[in-house]
């Protein structure tokens, strides 16, 4: 079984002239059941379902189940997503031998930005730039399943 193994990080600077790559994505939620959430993502042209466990005592890393499917099953099985989608254009900056993942989010959780860092070890040890803010790992508020119930701008 795979694990994903990652640190999330609220952003307080500019990290835009790092910036490599961008793409948007949606995103929406078959399941929200904490063992188990099942997510549909359109990211570009391709498509994706992907299934989550629940996570470690520390919260940095779970199972994570994902397949790419095509875009077209994808936009059919957003029609019977839970109510709300997740919508954020996500920049891949390099930063020292990692890249950061920053989602900029928009719609209901306009303003909220969090950069995340997949690790293979949790405890391995990695360059922090200068607009990483506060570490949230594990803090269920800011898994994207939540801000889909619970949005940024109710906060």
């Amino acid at each position: 079984m795979a694990r994903e193994t990652e640190r999330k990080f609220l952003v307080s600077g500019n990290f835009k002239p790092f910036v490599s790559q961008s793409i948007r994505i949606i995103q929406g939620y078959l399941s929200f059941v904490p063992e188990r959430t099942v997510r549909v993502r359109m990211e570009g042209e391709k498509g994706y379902i992907t299934v989550k466990g629940i996570g470690s005592d520390s919260g940095i890393s779970r199972f994570e189940w994902e397949k790419e499917i095509p875009l077209s099953e994808a936009r059919e099985l957003m029609k019977i997503c839970e109510p709300g989608i997740i919508d954020k254009t996500r920049h891949l900056v390099p930063v020292g031998n990692h890249t950061f993942e920053v989602d900029e989010f928009y719609g209901e959780n306009e303003g909220l930005t969090i950069a995340e860092i997949e690790l293979t070890l949790e405890d391995e040890a990695f360059e922090k730039p200068f607009w990483l803010g506060r570490e949230v790992t594990g803090d269920v508020k800011y898994y994207n399943s939540m801000l889909v119930k619970n949005p940024y701008i109710k906060w």
